[in-house]
């Protein structure tokens, strides 16, 4: 636990420090987003927080490569991993640059899935009427859905002030903590790329939000909230390759489920407001990927609530879901039951206070 806790904090560091230099490269080669209806944002702002987030990943991968432990996380699914960052990156500047249209962002998307496949990582077998050993097409192309509704989900929620980071390092908290205490309960190797990926993960998220929190001097554009995506999609289907579900299913249907079901309950405030938005516009007869100001923090915002109270609100739903299920797989009903009410009644006091600072 403390070598990850290291690679956090390292990954948290360097993003920190990182990001003001990328920014400025953003402004100089125009990466900037100019002020539209639907936004939030009142002056132009630079775009390619994700560049910050992957050169703090590649820097932190190249130090704790070191680590007796964190070491040996390092290997073919590592690997495919950061390749398939890359890309993804690469991706999301061209977009935050050019704004590149929704199907050759789509193909990119299931290009780096591809990458993924390449490198071994797939899903291999689904919890229906027991375990099912899924034929290798049929998994592949699961893997590829599962990367690309993930990546849009964080995509979707991309739309304020701290958002997605915050909302993206809660998801990596509460699967960091499922990962890990999977491998301590039932004997499976605590050093793997699902703790890996989620420790430097929640890092990057947490290292760019102070520059990323209202009013905000840097966005992550699609390079970033792309790369947050394909990261905790990765992280999910490299821990299914972990689990033996035939040997801890008779004990516990939790652990065997949870590495699928975990990313989309963890996401489920993105994945609600995406489906909602899906439905919105194509029930207006326009391209479900048509932009609108009609998401959820837009909704919020109108009932009165300011930028930062917003983030705070969709924070603690996230995590109202997310840690409960966490939980749930590893201790007694009870104690998720708690966790519940105590994550409700924050919700519910921070929606009831007043605004302290007007944004």
């Amino acid at each position: 636990m403390r070598e990850y806790l290291i690679t956090l904090l390292i990954s948290a560091a360097l993003c920190y420090l990182i990001t003001p230099l990328v920014r400025s490269q953003a402004i100089r080669f125009g990466a900037v987003a100019a002020i539209r209806d639907r936004d939030i944002h009142s002056v132009p702002t630079a775009r390619w927080g994700g560049v910050a987030m992957w050169a703090s990943m590649a820097l932190t991968f190249a130090i704790v490569n070191h680590l007796p432990l964190v070491g040996k996380s390092f290997g073919q699914e590592a690997q495919g991993i950061f390749l398939a960052s890359t890309a993804i990156v690469l991706l999301g500047m061209a977009d935050d640059r050019y704004q590149l249209d929704a199907l050759t962002k789509l193909a990119g998307q299931v290009f780096v899935a591809g990458i993924l496949l390449i490198y071994g990582i797939q899903i291999l077998w689904l919890p229906i009427n027991g375990v099912i050993t899924l034929p290798p097409s049929i998994g592949q192309l699961v893997t590829v859905l599962i990367v690309l509704v993930v990546i849009n989900a964080v995509n979707f929620i991309d739309g304020m002030d701290g958002l997605a980071a915050g909302i993206v390092a809660i998801a990596g908290i509460s699967f960091f903590a499922f990962a890990y205490l999977l491998a301590v309960d039932y004997g499976f190797s605590r050093a793997g790329a699902p703790s890996l990926t989620t420790a430097v993960l929640v890092g990057i998220c947490l290292g760019f939000l102070p520059h990323n929190i209202n009013p905000a001097k840097i966005f992550m554009g699609d390079s970033g909230s792309m790369l947050l995506g394909l990261l905790l999609s990765a992280a999910a289907i490299t821990l299914t390759g972990q689990v033996d579900p035939n040997a801890i299913s008779a004990e516990s249907l939790g652990p065997t489920l949870l590495p699928l079901l975990l990313p989309f309950a963890v996401l489920a405030i993105p994945f609600l407001d995406l489906l909602l938005a899906v439905g919105r516009r194509v029930k207006a007869g326009r391209s479900p990927f048509a932009p609108d100001n009609l998401h959820l923090h837009h909704r919020l915002l109108s009932a009165g609530n300011s930028t930062n109270k917003t983030a705070v609100i969709l924070y603690l739903w996230t995590a109202t879901i997310a840690f409960p299920v966490t939980v749930l797989a590893f201790a007694p009903w009870w104690v998720a039951l708690i966790t519940v009410v105590v994550l409700i009644g924050a919700s519910l006091g921070v929606m009831g206070s007043k605004n302290k600072v007007a944004v």
